[in-house]
């Protein structure tokens, strides 16, 4: 698609009217403020004749504008309404006049008490009004919206909607609204009846839709209606509005992005903003909340944590629609562990904490932290990391060190246990870890040392001074390598805690 699509945010009417305390105009101003910074096209900042106060905030708004932005407000399709919503918003360079009338056979039976017929005369005369009141303001750039109120109840009169809205047009219309005003079936009813009414007016005439929530499905409605032909696509900061709330501009936003379209806003603004508007409108994010919500990358499947990790480097995620950065998100993908993880949120969850684990140690402790899930449910990292310290180095078995004790120059004594039989025994060796390895040979225990490391870590991640720690490999019969860790203060205890913890793991 090569037509941009124009967002127009119904946060501060919409929005606002639906919360328990509705903002004053300081709080207006600063959600304002996140919306240029998002850098949407239009603004519909209130609804003037509702209130004194209302009146007052869209008139600031429309003040302090900048010259690229349509201020919009609304106006029920009366001239008293319009006369008041126009006078608020005529400060700013792009004036809109927003008006509106139920056209169901439901509403105009039941609501309004009117038949088409004077449904219709009143719209006319409802846009005219608006128009001629906008020219006098001077402004050029000035524009009337209209909007059939229940848009989406219309299946059985669509024709008489799209007969008044041509006469909506002649009267000066420019952009033709169609609401989904509560959401009560298919998502394609409701886009085939879009497309009906942009295939039978003019195409100089902006098509606008503007959905509510009600069955889960406004951002589906929404962005399949921009498919459809139409080009505004109203929307709210949060997904707020009335009941189950309105079409969330994230979403919106973001799914077109993802198709390939040029969406004209600063996605990099939408997580901070999302946040902001959360606090200042006192309605958390759902957890679960698409994009924004705490658990929107959280991944405890075993099978999606792999693919997380493999490909979280990368653009595209195996497990999630975006990265976390095109929306200003600094918080990666969360792993988390229950009774469904595997070896890789092991691996992920000590590496990410700063503990050193290899993936073969990664599997052998994940049976004992799913056991402990199985029982708590997520475990706290804390709880996985005791699990690592007391798997990893103080590995339980038949071989159970008691002392090692320097004598003299190369020279050591080592007291040990392998099951019920003590021994003790003095040898002498190439410095420490050698002594140790000629001791357990006199004792009938050859290994065959393959690599040995050591490192100085930040004592700070133990919880105590400095640490050394020793990595070695041993090589076993059948020529597997097993590694063995050891910590210690004293790196001549860390050099025989790691050789005593692998020689549990070769003989469990």
């Amino acid at each position: 698609m090569t037509r941009q699509p124009f967002f127009y945010d119904i946060t501060l009417r919409d929005g606002n009217q639906s919360l328990k305390k509705p903002w004053n105009l300081k709080e207006k101003e600063l959600i304002f403020s996140k919306l240029l910074n998002l850098g949407v096209q239009a603004v519909e900042a209130g609804f003037p004749a509702a209130s004194e106060m209302d009146f007052e905030a869209t008139k600031r708004l429309a003040e302090i504008a900048p010259q690229n932005l349509v201020i919009s407000g609304l106006a029920r399709a009366v001239e008293h309404d319009i006369s008041i919503a126009v006078d608020a918003i005529k400060p700013c360079v792009k004036p809109r006049l927003h008006t509106f009338i139920a056209m169901s056979p439901f509403n105009m039976k039941y609501v309004l008490n009117k038949n088409p017929q004077d449904v219709r005369k009143t719209a006319i005369e409802a846009v005219s009004f608006a128009k001629n009141l906008i020219l006098k303001t001077g402004r050029k750039d000035g524009e009337v919206q209209f909007s059939v109120e229940h848009f989406g109840d219309c299946q059985e009169n669509l024709d008489y909607v799209i007969e008044t809205l041509k006469d909506v047009v002649n009267a000066g219309a420019n952009v033709i609204n169609l609401p989904n005003t509560v959401e009560r079936t298919r998502v394609k009813t409701f886009v085939d009846m879009v497309e009906k009414v942009y295939e039978s007016l003019p195409k100089d005439i902006m098509i606008a839709v503007h959905c509510h929530n009600d069955l889960g499905m406004a951002t589906a409605a929404t962005v399949e209606s921009y498919f459809a032909g139409a080009t505004q696509l109203e929307c709210c900061l949060n997904g707020l509005g009335e009941r189950a709330g309105n079409t969330n501009l994230y979403e919106v936003a973001v799914v077109l992005h993802n198709s390939g379209v040029d969406v004209p806003l600063n996605l990099g603004e939408i997580y901070e903003t999302a946040l902001v508007v959360s606090d200042m409108s006192k309605v958390e994010i759902p957890e679960k909340a698409p994009l924004i919500g705490p658990e929107a990358l959280a991944h405890r499947s075993g099978i999606h944590q792999d693919g997380a990790v493999k490909t979280k480097d990368m653009e595209k995620g195996a497990y999630r629609p975006i990265h976390p950065t095109l929306i200003g998100r600094k918080d990666d993908e969360k792993i988390g562990f229950t009774s469904q993880s595997g070896k890789t949120a092991v691996f992920e969850i000590i590496s990410d904490a700063g503990y050193p684990i290899t993936i073969q140690e990664a599997v052998r402790i994940t049976p004992i932290v799913k056991e402990a899930a199985q029982k708590a449910g997520e475990l706290p990292t804390r709880n996985i990391i005791d699990i690592y310290f007391n798997e990893v180095f103080n590995i339980k078995g038949d071989f159970r060190l008691v002392a090692f004790e320097k004598l003299a120059e190369n020279f050591f004594n080592l007291k040990f246990f392998h099951k019920n039989e003590f021994f003790d025994m003095n040898a002498q060796g190439n410095g420490p870890m050698d002594a140790c390895l000629s001791a357990l040979k006199q004792a009938g225990f050859p290994q065959k040392l393959v690599d040995y490391e050591q490192y100085a870590l930040d004592g700070e991640i133990f919880g105590s001074g400095a640490v050394a720690m020793t990595v070695i490999h041993f090589q076993d019969l059948d020529g597997n390598i097993i590694l063995a860790r050891g910590k210690d203060e004293s790196t001549i205890k860390a050099n025989v805690k790691a050789i005593f913890n692998g020689l549990n793991l070769m003989h469990k």
